[in-house]
């Protein structure tokens, strides 16, 4: 049980939960109000449905052994472009006009995720040199859309994707459970899952294999951008505002310690899409956390980073085999010591 991938980040995110029932018995409070329902739990789906996506792309890419630091500037690309398009229409509340709206700023973060592929596999630059030019770059293009302003729509029907409810629940929920269930189905229900993990694996084995290496990373690096490119539209509907210069800053960062902490490994193979789910979600969980204890925001930056520490010492197997280790010597000293030279 211990040595199931779920274990630790089960464990760290149910303590996180027991720590805020404590600290605020009305943590776990659900309220229904207007037909949608309002509490801290609500919350942390809510606010942290953008991570989730983000970190679900991620945890692919770095399974073919690759990194994607450009995610937070697609975000902030794809929110900037459906809101200059939303804002200068003459009815900002019209269906087409917010799908045509939505459509194009996908269609971006999907050609942002073939650049970033073609970089890669075609190129051969490395992956954490290849995103990081589109980290710059996007992030200047997004405030080029945006004219360096805050862009503010204002459109009930773009704010549902993020702000509304169905069914109760808020919208972005749905959308992330369509998202996951679309990277489940995809990677464990066909031969795309095996052919990611070979590649990150081994991609000269896998190559030989028959295996078509760069169309994998290709696949990987677009669903990327396409993951990036609906939390931005999250975030900004949300808000009814896209910031370019804010919007999405360091999220790839949150994402890869979600896809650590979830249990895949930064060297690429095996890897875990559900871990990253808890992954994003502890690291909400946190952020409420801190919010709620009333953390001085000119610390709140140390302590996340602190407790994210410490969450992946407990998940280090090394370190835990080292700390009994060490707790065995100084209980049993004599019995080690002969131990250690028989």
């Amino acid at each position: 049980m211990v040595k199931h991938h779920l274990f630790w980040p089960l464990t760290v995110l149910g303590a996180l939960l027991l720590f805020n029932l404590l600290y605020s018995p009305a943590f776990f409070r659900i309220e229904l109000r207007n037909g949608q329902m309002y509490g801290s739990l609500i919350d942390i789906l809510n606010f942290g449905a953008p991570l989730i996506l983000v970190a679900i792309g991620m945890t692919l890419v770095i399974a073919t052994k690759g990194i994607d630091l450009s995610v937070g500037s697609v975000v902030a690309i794809s929110g900037a472009i459906a809101c200059l398009l939303i804002s200068k229409g003459s009815d900002q509340n019209g269906l087409s006009l917010v799908l045509l709206a939505v459509s194009l700023a996908l269609l971006v973060s999907v050609v942002l995720g073939l650049w970033n592929g073609l970089l890669v596999s075609v190129f051969g630059i490395q992956p954490i040199i290849a995103t990081l030019i589109l980290m710059v770059a996007g992030r200047g293009v997004a405030q080029l859309i945006s004219g360096g302003q805050i862009i503010t729509v204002n459109s009930s029907t773009y704010n549902y994707i993020g702000a509304g409810a169905l069914g109760s629940l808020p919208f972005s929920i749905y959308v992330v459970l369509i998202v996951m269930l679309a990277a489940v189905l995809l990677t464990r229900r066909t031969a795309l899952g095996m052919f990611i993990e070979s590649v990150g694996g081994n991609p000269t084995a896998s190559r030989l294999a028959g295996i078509r290496s760069r169309a994998v990373m290709f696949a990987v690096y677009v669903f990327c951008g396409l993951c990036a490119g609906v939390a931005g539209l999250l975030l900004s509907s949300n808000v009814s505002s896209a910031d370019g210069n804010n919007a999405g800053l360091w999220y790839e960062l949150d994402a890869i310690l979600a896809v650590v902490i979830g249990g895949t490994s930064l060297n690429g193979g095996r890897f875990y899409l559900m871990g990253t789910v808890i992954g994003a979600l502890i690291i909400q969980t946190l952020t409420t956390t801190i919010y709620i204890i009333g953390v001085r925001p000119e610390i709140t930056l140390v302590v996340k980073a602190i407790v994210v520490l410490i969450v992946c010492l407990v998940q280090s197997e090394a370190f835990r085999k080292s700390l009994v280790q060490r707790f065995k010597m100084r209980k049993y000293p004599l019995e080690q010591e002969v131990k250690r030279h028989a």
